[in-house]
């Protein structure tokens, strides 16, 4: 998971997550805290995103070379 995860998403995870806690310290149980948990939960969203769009484009790319591959055999005559 560490190679689809950089350095920038595992901050903002870190970042998100103390500041939901230092805002559930600070405001309590309020209503406003349900503000807090929508803006985490927003962002837990976009990293997994992220994550499911990298592990798509990879298997994207394999396939784009296994054609190229492909394509370059046969315009050679081998089969």
């Amino acid at each position: 998971m560490k190679k689809y995860l950089s350095v920038l998403d595992l901050t903002v995870i870190i970042v998100t997550f103390l500041l939901f806690t230092v805002a559930l310290f600070t405001k309590g149980l309020t209503q406003d805290i349900l503000i807090e948990a929508g803006v985490l939960l927003v962002s837990i969203k976009i990293i997994v995103m992220n994550y499911k769009i990298t592990v798509s484009n990879k298997a994207i790319l394999e396939k784009l070379d296994e054609i190229k591959e492909t394509m370059h055999e046969k315009a050679n005559g081998v089969e």
